[in-house]
């Protein structure tokens, strides 16, 4: 057995790694001897300061003294992380120029499986607020609506063609000039239908300021995932490859994962919480909410080539019909 380094010399595993940095810094003419002076005066890496934990914990600031707003706002920033970790899985997924099978149904799982945490977790909120809380407090919250997430229309958009996302009577009137007018078509997108005043037909406030900020960003995510969303990166797989029953399985899964059963959720608590006979409580973004968020209505679909035409003439019917049926059997038990 060799002796132990003295103090005045390096073990030869800490000279590799000194040999690789000076092969890391070398090429871009650093000084390694500079990086390392700085790394003595670093502090150790703390878990607090790393994850910002009392950043984090303060970004919950109630505009009222209900506490379970506390629950509300919480919950719908978990979400929003949930959708940032589905956007890393989009991005890398659009960067394959060459993907392969094991890559796709890998990246598609994990988004999977967020949405499902998602939406399993979704009666922490729905069960986890005392009704008459949430009915005062809602009032302060006007017009804001979960219907301005952009990062899930940013899921949207990345996980399939625009085609499948926008009004057909109105992007035929465009015609074929408008294929890459990104702003065009996203003037025909399906949830502008969602924000509007129901008497009227106009605008409602909601949608006005979510395309004020947002109109710009989502222009450029459309331009950028046009030849990157998942269904463009797929149809790059061989053709054996394409109908493998795990890929098809995952495609399947994230079509009824976002676009049933996480509205279906937001139904369900819209159900819960701003369902009264016989005349119903309006969202706080004023959105339509009984026409928007039922699947079996709005039936957006990201890949109806991988449906049979039963299925598809019976999109969401049974989920809503089934959360339907709950609210009468909910009031009845409490």
């Amino acid at each position: 057995m060799s002796a132990p380094p003295t103090p005045d010399e390096f073990s030869p595993a800490v000279l590799a790694q000194l040999r690789r940095l000076q092969e890391k810094y070398a090429p871009d003419g650093q000084d390694l001897a500079a990086y390392l002076e700085g790394l003595y005066h670093a502090k150790y890496v703390n878990y607090w300061d790393y994850i910002e934990l009392d950043t984090l914990l303060s970004l919950q600031r109630p505009l009222t003294n209900f506490p379970d707003e506390r629950i509300f706002i919480m919950y719908h920033q978990i979400s929003e992380l949930y959708f940032k970790l589905c956007l890393c899985e989009y991005e890398q997924i659009g960067n394959l120029t060459a993907p392969t099978l094991e890559e796709i149904v890998l990246r598609l799982g994990r988004i999977n499986r967020y949405f499902e945490n998602l939406i399993d977790s979704f009666d922490v909120m729905v069960d986890g607020m005392d009704k008459h809380q949430f009915l005062d407090f809602r009032m302060a919250l006007m017009p804001a609506s979960g219907f301005q997430s952009v990062q899930y229309r940013m899921i949207e958009i990345a996980s399939t063609s625009l085609d499948n996302l926008t009004d057909q009577v109105k992007r035929q009137a465009l015609g074929e000039a408008s294929a890459h007018d990104y702003g065009q078509l996203l003037g025909c997108i399906y949830w502008k239908a969602g924000a509007t005043v129901e008497e009227s037909g106009a605008k409602a406030l909601t949608l006005i300021e979510f395309e004020r900020k947002y109109t710009a960003d989502l222009v450029r995510h459309a331009e950028a995932y046009h030849d990157r969303n998942v269904w463009v990166v797929v149809q790059r797989l061989p053709q054996e490859d394409r109908e493998h029953p795990h890929l098809l399985r995952a495609l399947r899964q994230l079509d009824v994962s976002v676009n049933v059963n996480w509205p279906l959720m937001h139904f369900k608590s819209a159900v819960r919480y701003l369902q009264r006979n016989p005349t119903d409580l309006a969202a706080t973004g004023g959105t339509n909410w009984r026409s928007y968020l039922p699947p079996k209505f709005q039936r957006r679909i990201f890949y109806p080539q991988l449906w049979t035409a039963q299925e598809l003439a019976d999109w969401g019917k049974g989920w809503v019909e089934q959360v339907l049926d709950e609210g009468p059997k909910r009031k009845n038990r409490s």
